[in-house]
This record gives C-alpha cells, sequence and structure tokens, in this order.
C-alpha cells in the first residue's frame, strides 16, 4: 500500500506542476514556473520510487473462504466493504444480474484503462445491459467457486509470457492446480463477492482482489501496473458494490 500511497502523491504532484506550468497555482504554493519545474520533477521521481517499491508477500494461516483456498498467498490486494439492507438471497442475485451501466462512471474508467480503444467483448468492454459477471465469466475470467448466498470466486491471468497458450481448456481444478505449480512468468488474479449474515434482512457483501506473481520479474512489472491503476480499480469497485446494493434494495 506505501508503493500505492507514493504513486498517487506523485501524480497528484506532476498534475500541480504540470498545471503550474502553463498558470503559477499561487494558492497552492507554486508561486513561479522554475517552482512549478521543480514540482513536476521532483513528483515524477516520487512517481518512479513508489512504482519500484518490493511487493510483501501475505499469506493465509487460516483460509476463511474460497478466495483463500485458490489464493493462499499474494502480494498485491484490494478490499471493500458495504452493508445492505437486503436479505441474503436478493443480494446474491443482485450481484449475479447487476450490468455495467448501473455502475457510475463504469463505461468511462475502463474506457480510459483500454486507451480508448475498440476491442472484444470483454469485463474492460462490456455489451449493455449484460450482467457483469457474466460477461467475465465467458471471456477472460474463469468461474473457480459459486456457492449461493455465501461466495462467487472469479480467476484469470493477469500475465503470462509472450506466445503461451494454455493446453487444455481452463477448469477450475487446472487453474488451482497451476497456480500452486507457480509457473515463471505468470501473474494471477482472482475476485470474489462473499455475503455474510449480520442480521434481519441485512447483508455484510464484500470484495476482494488477490493477485500473485510467480516470480520476481514479474512481480516488478505488475507493481508498476497496479499502483498506477489501483485508485481507478477501487473507485469501480466501490460503485460496483453500490450498484449491487440498490439492486438488491429495489428488487422485491
Amino acid at each position: 500500500m506505501g508503493g500505492v500511497v507514493l504513486v498517487d502523491l506523485g501524480l497528484l504532484g506532476m498534475l500541480i506542476g504540470g498545471l503550474s506550468l502553463v498558470r503559477p497555482l499561487a494558492i497552492l504554493g507554486v508561486s513561479d514556473r522554475r517552482l512549478a519545474a521543480l514540482v513536476l520533477i521532483a513528483s515524477a521521481i516520487v512517481v518512479v520510487v513508489g512504482a519500484s517499491l518490493p511487493a510483501r508477500e501475505v499469506r493465509v494461516s487460516s483460509p476463511q473462504c474460497d478466495l483463500d483456498r485458490f489464493f493462499p498467498a499474494y502480494q498485491f490486494h484490494e478490499f471493500h466493504s458495504m452493508r445492505i439492507a437486503a436479505p441474503l438471497e436478493r443480494v446474491y442475485r443482485a450481484v449475479k444480474d447487476v450490468s455495467a451501466d448501473e455502475i457510475f462512471l463504469f463505461g468511462t474508467l475502463v474506457w480510459i484503462r483500454r486507451l480508448g480503444r475498440p476491442g472484444p467483448e470483454s469485463i474492460l468492454n462490456p455489451p449493455p445491459g449484460k450482467p457483469l459477471l457474466e460477461v467475465a465469466s465467458k471471456t477472460s475470467f474463469l468461474t473457480l467457486a459459486d456457492e449461493p448466498n455465501r461466495e462467487i470466486v472469479l480467476g484469470t491471468l493477469v500475465a503470462a509470457p509472450p506466445g503461451w497458450r494454455p493446453a487444455a481448456r481452463p477448469t477450475a481444478e487446472n487453474y488451482l492446480n497451476f497456480l500452486r505449480s507457480q509457473p515463471p512468468g505468470f501473474a494471477f488474479a482472482g475476485i470474489n463477492f462473499r455475503l455474510q449474515d449480520c442480521g434481519p434482512d441485512c447483508t455484510l457483501l464484500t470484495t476482494e482482489t488477490r493477485v500473485f506473481a510467480s516470480d520476481a520479474p514479474v512481480r516488478r512489472r505488475f507493481a508498476r501496473y497496479w499502483r498506477v491503476i489501483y485508485p481507478g480499480s477501487a473507485f469501480i469497485r466501490r460503485m460496483w458494490l453500490r450498484a449491487i446494493a440498490k439492486r438488491a434494495k429495489d428488487t422485491k
């Protein structure tokens, strides 16, 4: 998380410095263009340092959910939660049914993330009105576990050696075996939605992302990517939970 904070602060500083080169932002303490240039250079250095920090590996000592079973070790992590005034059954159905259209700014942020380039149907380019988890599981993600009213886990590869192709149709079992073998040059990602009863007509919904990079070079490359995209990813995930909550509360 320290790397993410440094990268975010550095990018903010670069924005301030860049704007101040055009017109000094005295209100922010940047009184002239010379100081603006120094802010820009210093902030760029902060971004490089933050992106280059080593990623610490975390290991789960006592598995509590299916995500723990698939990803007991990881170096990159994101977690969000929300209490929803609806029973487990409605929240589970909302998780399965919510579409990208219902998630605030989802389309805009994934358009930026793919740099505006068109492409085939995927979670970064979902068709209107189609459940987002359905799009994910039919394109780049694999459903690893789906326990009604309890937990859904999806997995994917976010890095692989150039030219690599799977030898057989992926299944949850061979994904888990491949992950456990820790082949060099790969980064595995898992995302879950977990539901817990927290009282009458109340559900605690959590979503977590874990990424395991199998060797140091992949870990370093992915760290740079993760620390830049993390703020947008976190915002999307929070808006995703908000859309699920709205659908669950509106559905009777």
